[in-house]
């Protein structure tokens, strides 16, 4: 499987590494593993909801 780092998820989703981070760390990102101090992120990995934010929903 090929993996991105950090930077690259951020630069990749327009958001910060240390948002990356916090998604990896909560298990947000399913197949992100930690490897001698690293995240490493699936390349094919979504971007996670953001969670700050409430989405409406129109009827």
């Amino acid at each position: 499987m090929d993996y991105m780092t950090l930077k690259e998820a951020a630069e990749k989703w327009g958001v910060t590494p240390r948002r990356v981070n916090y998604y990896c760390a909560g298990g947000r990102i399913p197949g992100a593993v930690k490897m001698a101090g690293v995240w490493l992120i699936p390349k094919n990995a979504e971007k996670p909801t953001d969670r700050r934010r409430k989405e409406f929903q129109h009827e």
